[in-house]
């Protein structure tokens, strides 16, 4: 079995196996989006003949008559006759002999429903499927790893052919080839150029094409809905894919599959892609550049990859639309801006990835309603301030990398995570934890102006009082009363880096006033930056 991530459909079976089909390739529009299973290899064989022994001959015939009595005393030896039992009869008439008992045989040969290159194909969709493979099976370098799948590429059976697959195209009620699976077959061509013009474009009864880890070159041909009216998976990954983004591939709207990784694709991606149907869109590992698609929430996508790439500018916030999103990689980029609150919305998503970009600004406490989250990654940025305790309680977090970025404090959670190795906090200002920045490389980041849009969303919690959310402001003034009484300090010394949320439950919240104060004096020009004097009293740069 291969099981493909994203396919919503359910399928047409065939509603028997004599043919070695695949049934359930071509999809049925309007299911819910699952994982697909393709059964690889198709029908199960043919019954064996019944043995000699499973069919007992006829009984033998009735005698005529009796023989004649014994006589009472021994007489003369009478002329010779046949033993008593049984006596020879005269032969009856030849009968039929009785048909065998019904049982599995073999399939009988096709009907000859189309006849083309002097062969006798079961319809026409078959011949020119056979036709295309041919003149595909000419461009390919024959070697150890292609013959593996040409050598079967002969005769009128295309179905049988290794890397195609049949299944009845709802429509025409006609078998046709119905997949391609070439994943890993590491195909060439002959000259160095394994085109796809001519071979995909050509079977036009395609519903799903997977082509992962082979040596197709140049361009995408045209595979809109009007010409392969039923294609909803393309793999194209790992191959040598050249020019600007595939536009063809636009107009196969009933793709839910779309795999371009690992190709030599520019350019720009059109915004249009994230109005697709997908479930799975995979762009990474190219050479895209241009600034995120400011309608990028539009996607219903569960997995997106926008990894390896030259993407710039900030992440939109259009991005809290995309709910059904369960990962999303932008690592590797080129990043820039403050991450909006809105991410928080994305509360299905398990992995989270914006790891080596350009991106700065505090943690938002919205990343407190990611509660399915497992893998968070904001590595190799410039992040800073207090790294929210609200995070450090997500109750899925299996690891969670703020490595190299500039974060100043963290409390008792984060710490216990440090503890039990699923938070890196390495190379940052944080100064009494190991393997921190030095103060002069904290100074010099802290003496610059360091503003974020929106910067009042960075308290914002959606999830924690109602559809208006909870913005955490009112917990400070708490605390302020509390702790003002008799002027003296938290007992641990460090009051703001302890952002109580009693269980996440109460009408208080969660917040810190930390970065909020330090920013106010960045924005308005009073008083001097953080790094150059103190940060809530607790750490000192320059």
């Amino acid at each position: 079995l291969i099981a493909i991530f994203g396919s919503c459909w359910s399928h047409e079976v065939v509603s028997d196996n004599d043919y070695g089909d695949d049934g359930g390739l071509y999809p049925f529009i309007g299911t819910n989006r699952e994982t697909l299973e393709i059964i690889i290899g198709g029908g199960g064989g043919e019954a064996p003949a019944p043995s000699p022994e499973d069919c007992p001959p006829p009984p033998p015939p009735e005698p005529e008559c009796p023989p004649p009595p014994s006589p009472p005393l021994p007489p003369p030896p009478p002329p010779p006759t046949p033993k008593p039992t049984p006596t020879p009869t005269p032969k009856p008439k030849p009968k039929p002999k009785p048909k065998p008992t019904p049982s599995p045989s073999p399939r009988p040969p096709s009907k000859c429903g189309y006849r083309s290159n002097n062969l006798c194909f079961e319809n026409e969709l078959l011949a020119t499927s056979y036709r295309v493979i041919q003149k595909f099976k000419k461009l390919i370098k024959p070697d150890e790893n292609s013959k593996r799948y040409t050598k079967t590429w002969n005769g009128a059976n295309v179905c049988k052919y290794n890397g195609f697959k049949c299944d009845v195209r709802p429509d025409m009620k006609k078998r046709a080839v119905a997949a391609v699976d070439f994943n890993g077959a590491k195909l060439s061509g002959i000259n160095g150029s394994l085109p796809l013009h001519d071979f995909i474009d050509g079977l036009t009864d395609l519903a799903i094409f997977h082509a992962n880890s082979n040596n197709f070159t140049g361009t995408i041909p045209f595979i809109g809905t009007s010409k392969i009216k039923y294609l909803y998976e393309f793999d194209i990954s790992n191959n040598k894919i050249t020019d600007d983004f595939p536009m063809e591939v636009l107009r196969a709207t009933e793709l839910t599959f779309l795999d371009l990784r690992f190709n030599q694709l520019k350019g720009v991606v059109p915004a249009t892609v994230f109005k697709l149907d997908l479930d799975v869109l995979f762009i990474n590992n190219n050479n895209f550049r241009q600034r995120l698609p400011e309608n990028l929430g539009d996607t219903p996508a569960l997995y997106i990859t926008f990894a390896y790439n030259k993407f710039t500018g900030p992440i939109p916030p259009s991005i809290g639309k995309a709910k059904n999103l369960l990962e999303v990689l932008f690592l590797n980029n080129e990043l820039t801006g403050c991450l909006p609150y809105e991410i928080g919305y994305l509360q299905n998503a398990t992995v989270f990835d914006v790891g080596t970009n350009k991106l700065t600004g505090p943690i938002p406490h919205s990343f407190g309603c990611l509660k399915k989250m497992e893998l968070l990654n904001l590595a190799g940025n410039e992040f800073y301030g207090e790294v929210p305790e609200i995070v450090c309680r997500l109750p899925n977090l299996q690891n969670l990398s703020l490595s190299s970025n500039y974060f100043t404090q963290v409390g008792p959670a984060c710490r216990d995570l440090v503890m039990k190795k699923k938070l890196n906090v390495k190379n940052n200002c944080i100064l009494d934890l190991p393997e921190q920045r030095s103060k002069a490389d904290c100074a010099m980041f802290f003496s610059r102006k360091l503003i974020c849009d929106r910067k009042e969303s960075f308290k914002w919690i959606p999830c924690m009082a109602g559809k208006n959310g909870f913005h955490s402001n009112s917990i400070e003034e708490s605390e302020k009363k509390e702790s003002t009484g008799s002027g003296s300090s938290s007992p641990c010394g460090r009051k703001e880096s302890f952002k109580w949320v009693p269980c996440m439950e109460g009408e208080n919240g969660y917040n810190s006033n930390s970065i909020e104060e330090s920013e106010k004096k960045e924005s308005t020009g009073s008083g001097s930056s953080p790094s150059s004097t103190t940060t809530n009293g607790v750490l000192k740069f320059g």
